[in-house]
């Protein structure tokens, strides 16, 4: 079709849209987009012969296979359309406001048939990689010659189908700007909202059915933001608007009228929760930094959020929070229930909340649908009295302490210890006026003859203790602090169940769902990692968490398995061939030379085969530089720079430099990541076009370069007795069948680093290997795209960049 219909249909000095230039890059893009145009509709283009084949989705896609979506086939749009957002004036063609909606890449399903063909057929299939869009869908044209332009979208019954109602406009954020949308019913921003509570739980788990996230020790905040200013007030409805004026002021800057809820902290230095903190803050003195942790959406643009899933809440949340020094996002963890809670309770966190992914928000509610688990040395009881000391200087002996159980309040415990004379003072003030004759339960027994004051059971302390008696009382509890933030709300439950304390270690074995499959974990507290001390579940819940970024770098490419059953300290071995594997796991045979058979290599194609390795030792994942699809012909070439013992990571980062200007020299962009270990790996994108022998030869070319600029640091010598003190410039790992460590796999090195790729700029004196570690790499992610998917992109013109090198 060409771009003329295009070209004629428009006018480019009264358009915003690009022009009508042909793109022959053939990235296999995609982009739906939003239009709302005479009639609201969404637009498939996808990347092909030069231009973007299109097509107008008037109900937009579906990710239910049982949805037969319309798609009415329109004229081809130029490739810069990839990334186009604008309003289209009026009196133009298509006038009317133009969003992204989502953007990937896309597979043919059958690379051995010619895609070009297949639309000419009018029967597309394909893979769609996008962030709302994903698998497999067929887009194919009515047979009826009177609407040959009237399209099917439908959806694969896959991994990422879903079998719900399924409408564009739920996943969109603009969507909840405009009038016409299903949901309107919004909030009274003028008016106080209370925040939903979570119930107490009893044991942490593990449920695909539920989210967790990090319980941080803060005030709990609301923030109404409208046309007409920001309030910020606590769950008590007290204004914040002052004492946190930072957050207010990144609040205020928001383009969008919302209510939102999340928990105000102040964060030390290792970026943990500082409550004192908080309870004393002042702008100019106070140390550390004030965030605004934001888990919910109650209200956006005029409609409230309150009915839909929790999940969907959090989607639009993500995409509506801004980068800002005082607002984040408070992502979450999906199944691991308990692999969060023992890591927040290693980092030193509060505890976890677990919230069931599909709950609604109920305001003004405690809920069983969020539940929430504290470190079990630290709890929060009720002040239900105090005894009288025997010292006339000092106020009370010790607090009556109580929690509420199955409704009732009953007796916990006293606690005489950790007041200092400031406290002791503060405490008795506010005792005076919650005095009160009737007792709040019967406990003759332990008071020993002690004397006791009876208090209205309001007030809120957080104490530590020991353990729990066989009578359920605290043993040696110790004051910590009065929870001001905090008051009683005695009609079912209270702060906490002593029965939530009584933890007990995971279960040995279990069986996870990941991608409708069930996954079989095995030992998930062996130990792995000696110092810092984690565990095969510490490994899982990293690669869950990172699966999103790693399996690109794995799917349809054969595995070599190096496994560490017994954790880094324990025996390791290499395994390429499998028999006996589950029936889900895919494989693909290729033919040994060396051992003059076939091979049986795993392919880590989804979350699930991902996990499964794991769960075989896999710290470290090595996938093949090609895919199943053309195994000869790699995707990348790597440069690895490899140190020797005497060299130090300043050297090996000098030598990364060098090779940065030699490819700048040679207009390739080249892309850099830790090994994880001691080195650098250097990443050149080779998109299938050339052969492992020419990808070598090509690599083997640049390290002569480098070796010719730092001849006195760097050799090609492959022989370890030979090398010396200098860093080996390895190109020989371009060969069929080798790996090396993916990017962002763990490595079975100490601290549990990570081999994490890198933008240039922080390749400079003072990088530490140790900077990223299966603890650090999955914030590090949250804050920026990809650095990497460069390499799975377009190849370089290896011809044009030998002749740069010869010019220079």
């Amino acid at each position: 079709m060409g771009l003329e219909e295009y070209r004629k249909k428009r006018s480019f000095q009264d358009t915003p849209e690009p022009k009508d230039i042909l793109d022959d890059d053939n990235k296999f893009r995609f982009v739906i987009q939003r239009h709302r145009a005479s009639h609201l509709h969404y637009d498939l283009r996808l990347e092909m012969e030069g231009v973007l084949k299109s097509w107008a989705v008037p109900k937009g896609p579906s990710m239910n296979p049982k949805d037969k979506r319309l798609a009415v086939h329109t004229e081809d749009h130029p490739v810069a359309y990839l990334t186009f957002e604008g309003v289209i004036p009026k009196g133009n063609y298509g006038a009317g406001k133009m969003t992204v909606w989502d953007t990937g890449y896309y597979q043919n399903l059958y690379p051995e048939q010619n895609l070009s063909s297949d639309y000419a057929d009018g029967k597309l299939k394909i893979t769609i990689h996008g962030k709302k869009v994903k698998g497999i869908f067929t887009l194919v044209r009515s047979s009826s010659m009177n609407k040959k332009d009237q399209w099917l979208l439908i959806k694969h019954d896959d991994q990422f189908a879903t079998n719900l109602n399924y409408d564009a406009e739920d996943f969109n954020l603009e969507a909840f700007s405009n009038n016409d949308h299903h949901n309107a019913s919004p909030l009274n921003l003028k008016s106080f909202v209370k925040p939903m509570l979570a119930s107490p739980g009893t044991k942490i788990f593990n449920d695909k059915n539920w989210i967790y996230e990090l319980k941080y020790d803060g005030y709990r905040a609301l923030a109404n933001i409208e046309s007409g200013g920001v309030e910020l007030y606590s769950r008590n409805g007290i204004s914040l608007n002052d004492k946190f004026k930072s957050v207010y002021m990144d609040l205020a800057d928001l383009e969008h009228t919302a209510i939102l809820d999340g928990e105000i902290v102040v964060l030390d230095a290792n970026g943990l929760p500082q409550f004192n903190a908080l309870q004393n803050y002042d702008e100019a003195t106070t140390k550390g930094i004030l965030v605004y942790y934001i888990f919910d959406l109650l209200h956006l643009n005029g409609h409230d959020t309150l009915e839909l899933p929790l999940l969907d809440r959090k989607q639009l949340l993500k995409e509506l929070i801004p980068d800002t020094p005082h607002l984040q996002y408070c992502d979450h963890v999906e199944a691991m229930g308990i692999t969060v809670y023992d890591q927040a309770i290693s980092m030193g966190m509060e505890g976890v909340i677990a919230k069931k992914a599909s709950s609604k928000y109920d305001t003004n509610a405690r809920s069983s649908e969020w539940l929430k688990f504290k470190k079990i040395e630290n709890t929060e009881t009720i002040i239900c009295g105090y005894t009288l000391s025997t010292t006339k200087s000092r106020k009370f002996a010790s607090l009556i302490l109580g929690m509420v159980e199955d409704g009732v309040l009953v007796y916990v415990g006293t606690c005489g210890s950790g007041f200092s004379e400031q406290q002791i003072t503060a405490l008795y003030h506010k005792f005076e006026v919650l005095k009160t004759v009737e007792p709040a339960f019967e406990i003759r027994q332990h008071l020993k003859g002690r004397e006791a004051v009876w208090l209205i059971p309001k007030l809120v302390c957080e104490v530590k203790f020991s353990e729990w008696t066989p009578a359920s009382v605290m043993r040696h509890p110790v004051f910590l602090r009065l929870r001001e933030d905090k008051a009683l709300e005695f009609e079912t439950s209270g702060p906490t169940s002593k029965s939530a304390i009584r933890q007990k270690s995971p279960d040995a074995e279990f069986s996870l769902e990941v991608d409708q499959i069930q996954v079989s974990i095995t030992n998930p507290d062996k130990l792995y990692w000696p110092n810092p001390k984690l565990t095969k579940f510490d490994l899982l819940d990293y690669y869950i968490k990172m699966s999103e970024y790693i399996l690109p770098y794995l799917k349809d490419r054969p595995e070599s398995l190096h496994r560490h059953p017994n954790g880094i300290l324990g025996d390791s071995f290499y395994q390429k061939d499998h028999e006996n594997l589950p029936k889900w796991i895919e494989t693909v045979a290729i033919q040994s030379k060396s051992s003059e058979k076939e091979i049986n290599y795993l392919l880590c194609q989804n979350q699930a085969s991902l996990l499964y390795m794991n769960n075989l030792g896999c710290i470290e994942l090595h996938p093949w530089h090609s895919t199943i699809y053309q195994l000869d012909k790699p995707d990348y070439a790597i440069i690895d720079l490899d140190p020797s013992a005497e060299n130090t990571f300043e050297q090996v980062i000098e030598t990364a430099l060098i090779a940065k200007d030699i490819l700048d020299s040679a207009k390739i962009k080249g892309f850099c990541k830790t090994s994880g270990a001691s080195g650098l790996h250097i990443y050149i994108p080779m998109g299938g076009l050339y052969t492992y022998e020419e990808a070598r030869d090509f690599t083997k070319l640049l390290c002569v370069y480098i070796n010719e600029a730092l001849p006195n640091l760097t050799t090609l010598e492959r022989s370890l007795k030979k090398r010396g003190p200098k860093i080996y410039l390895d190109y020989l790992q371009n060969r069929k069948g080798q790996t090396i460590a993916s990017a962002y796999s763990v490595r079975p090195e100490k601290y549990a680093t990570v081999s994490t790729p890198l933008r240039w700029s922080e390749v400079k004196s003072g990088l530490e290997v140790t900077d990223f570690t299966i603890q650090t790499v999955p914030n590090r992610v949250l804050t920026q795209d990809d650095l990497f998917k460069g390499i799975l992109g377009a190849g370089i013109n290896m011809e044009k960049a030998i002749d740069l090198l010869m010019e220079n």
